[in-house]
């Protein structure tokens, strides 16, 4: 048994069902995981505190008789549109591994860079860095300055005469 107390059997067996919309029950994601195999838990999470108490989370997790299954349901329901969001599966067990990243931002970003986006995150970022700062230094040699210069009371005295002037 691994340390929470699942067989590693069971843990290749359950899935995550992530990016549910929330009109979406309990028995909807019974019904739509059905197909691939035989379930035998199904855990739907919803609020337990504060004013959305009681009111879906937005993901559940799946469990079935074999991994097989699991792999097929995984296969055939990752990235299906259901109520106009695509729904996200994996096995729970990868789950944890992904979510080191701690956002959305950074899973999108690990699978455009093939796996290792935080290199390419940080490459990106301190070539914008180098940009700003070169941008900044170009200003300063071009005499351009963020700030508006003070008008002077004696600019303003000598711009009237000469409009008083020209009439």
């Amino acid at each position: 048994m691994d340390p929470k107390g699942l067989d590693s059997d069971k843990s290749a067996s359950r899935l995550y069902v992530g990016n549910l919309d929330f009109r979406i029950s309990e028995s909807d994601v019974i019904k739509m995981f059905s197909p691939y195999g035989k379930i035998i838990a199904e855990d739907f999470l919803l609020h337990t505190r504060g004013p959305k108490r009681g009111e879906p989370r937005g993901y559940a997790f799946v469990q079935y008789t074999t991994k097989e299954e699991a792999q097929l349901a995984k296969e055939k329901m990752n990235g299906k549109l259901v109520c106009g969001r695509p729904v996200v599966v994996h096995l729970a067990s990868e789950k944890c591994f992904l979510d080191s990243g701690n956002s959305q931002r950074a899973l999108k970003d690990k699978k455009l860079a093939g796996g290792s986006g935080s290199k390419l995150a940080q490459t990106d970022r301190a070539a914008k860095i180098s940009a700003i700062k070169n941008k900044l230094k170009s200003l300063e040699n071009d005499g351009c300055s963020t700030k508006r210069p003070r008008l002077n009371p004696d600019d303003l005295k000598s711009t009237g005469e000469q409009s008083d002037k020209k009439l």
